[in-house]
């Protein structure tokens, strides 16, 4: 066991955990946000996606003991600085089953704070690798280009 301090949502949090449990874990099951999804486990469909540090990273890979003095947002956060985005994405009507849209809300939120007005080959980049069982992947684009211009 290991103390970890790092913030979470804008809260500066300390935890009490093995250092080498994955982030995931540990916000699902230890502090109860359940907006952040397992989907495969090994770090590649992305429903597991948050920010630590501005940047998109795939919780599921995120060991506890990597975040020591770390920003993480997840999508219950994600409101503070990214609401326009939130609203797109209800006007392009994006999710379907939903299950994906946590972690496509948060890659997106990386690529619109790193690159406010993006371009198809900065979507294409930002969300490669990002799988959306419904493939509502043309809405997503238009939701993330339309919060991109307000």
């Amino acid at each position: 066991m290991a103390s970890v301090q790092f913030t979470l949502n804008g809260k500066a949090r300390s935890l009490e955990a093995d250092p080498e449990t994955p982030l995931l874990w540990v916000l699902r099951d230890q502090l109860r946000l359940t907006g952040t999804k397992y989907g495969c486990g090994m770090g590649v469909c992305g429903a597991c996606t948050v920010l630590q540090d501005g940047k998109a990273v795939r919780s599921c890979q995120v060991p506890l003991g990597t975040l020591n003095s770390a920003q993480v947002t997840t999508v219950e956060g994600l409101a503070r600085e990214h609401a326009a985005l939130q609203r797109a994405w209800l006007e392009e009507d994006v999710a379907q089953c939903g299950y994906c849209q946590a972690g496509m809300l948060m890659a997106a939120a990386a690529l619109l704070k790193a690159k406010p007005r993006p371009d198809d080959a900065d979507i294409d980049a930002a969300m490669a690798g990002m799988v959306c069982r419904c493939g509502t992947y043309t809405r997503i684009r238009r939701a993330i280009l339309n919060a991109g211009r307000r």
